[in-house]
């Protein structure tokens, strides 16, 4: 039976819960003893020994599960690389508290058993309105890396996002699956370079342009770890973007110190003249928490925006991004599409932030614990489950299709 029909049972009382023993496989596993705090790549199908020790063991039947098993499946180093946030990790929190906060209110008796989740993104139709966000160093997680992820989302019909510094060329990414692709770029000091690897984007088919401009990180935990990509990874990860260098002859200092000077920490309104400039494909603009941002965004011929305070890894306490969506939505009153990350982990949390003025969401650590544990299945399973929950919710609440997800379906609880 597949999940979504066995959720529809679920839902409809044919079923019975299934509890979940995913903290249980970690739990009774020994903590890795990790001697160098460096990120590495787990061994392909190294979880699933672990996980089938248990007979009782199941898939994970919510998102949030994938972490226990990542964290079982990782170096300590990796895990926290990815799961952390910075300084006191406030923002991580209210990402995830935020959505409590908003209740769904469903109206009764508007008889929607088969919603349509699909909606467009930049003109592109896509299954449901959950994008695979660009994450840094997938390789990482998982031996296939962003290959695997590519491959999921397309089989999902969605799109997926390509970090920069994801740790696999634009070329192979786009040989990894047919499916729609955005172009993620960290802007490197040298416009040339840059310049050179958005047209590289371009010819390898990518749909659109992400300029990611929330930079600058402090996370405790990389710096207790030590925390450094490892070596061979660094020199893919330069050459990828198109840096030239003698970097086998380099110290693993002398590489972290080169890639730490490379990149444009001062950016300004430019960045996005420049871009606009070198380019003919949509630009979207991540890291957008103020209405006047947007707007000013906006009268820079951006064609879209993600709302995103960058899951909490950069500036710690900034707004969740769910309590500041409407705001930007409502400063430019649809002359741009809007996205949202940070803190979606179930379907509901999709319907509150469509409901808000979201287009779509774009999740980043559940599908990357899910790449870590079970490489392009988990990713799948991720989507999948995402699927069934928004199905749920919309059939709960009268939607037939995404564009009758409406404000008046939630409320704010009156303690946020």
């Amino acid at each position: 039976m597949d999940r979504r029909k066995f959720s529809h049972l679920v839902a409809c009382g044919a079923g019975s819960t299934i509890a979940s023993l995913a903290a249980q496989a970690h739990s009774s596993q020994p903590q890795t003893n990790e001697s160098q705090a460096t990120g590495s790549a787990p061994k392909p199908k190294q979880l699933s020994a672990v996980v089938n020790q248990s007979p009782t063991a199941v898939e994970p039947v919510a998102v949030y599960e994938y972490e226990a098993l990542a964290r079982a499946a990782l170096p300590r180093p990796t895990f926290e690389y990815i799961s952390t946030g910075s300084a006191d990790q406030v923002t991580v929190r209210e990402n995830l508290a935020a959505y409590q906060r908003i209740h769904v209110v469903p109206p009764l008796l508007r008889g929607v058993t088969q919603p349509d989740l699909s909606t467009t993104a930049l003109g592109e139709k896509i299954s449901l309105p959950v994008i695979l966000a660009p994450v840094a160093g997938q390789r990482m997680y998982h031996a296939d890396g962003a290959l695997a992820a590519a491959r999921a989302a397309a089989d999902a019909k969605t799109i997926m996002g390509i970090s920069s510094s994801v740790l696999d060329s634009v070329e192979e990414v786009a040989q990894a699956s047919t499916g729609p692709k955005w172009f993620q770029l960290y802007a490197p000091k040298d416009r040339e370079i840059g310049k050179r690897l958005i047209q590289r984007a371009q010819r390898a088919g990518f749909r659109a342009i992400i300029l990611t401009v929330d930079l600058g990180e402090w996370k405790d935990a990389d710096r207790r770890n030590r925390f450094t990509l490892p070596r061979e990874m660094m020199i893919k990860h330069l050459r990828d973007f198109g840096f030239v260098g003698n970097f086998e002859q380099m110290t693993h200092d002398e590489l972290i110190s080169f890639n730490a000077s490379v990149w444009d920490m001062g950016m300004t309104w430019e960045i996005v003249d420049w871009l606009r400039d070198i380019t003919r494909l949509p630009v979207l603009l991540k890291g957008v928490l103020r209405p006047d941002d947007a707007v000013r965004a906006v009268s820079k011929g951006v064609q879209g925006i993600v709302v995103s305070n960058h899951g909490g890894r950069r500036l710690d306490t900034m707004p969740a991004t769910i309590d500041v969506v409407e705001s930007i939505a409502q400063s430019v009153a649809g002359k741009v599409e809007i996205y949202l990350d940070g803190g979606i982990r179930r379907g509901t949390d999709v319907l509150k932030a469509i409901a808000l003025g979201a287009r779509a969401v774009l999740i980043g650590r559940p599908y990357v614990w899910a790449l870590a544990a079970e490489g392009e299945t988990g990713v799948k399973n991720v989507l999948e489950l995402l699927r069934s929950e928004l199905t749920n919710a919309m059939s709960a609440c009268g939607c037939n299709n995404t564009a009758a997800i409406s404000r008046d379906l939630i409320t704010r609880s009156k303690l946020g």
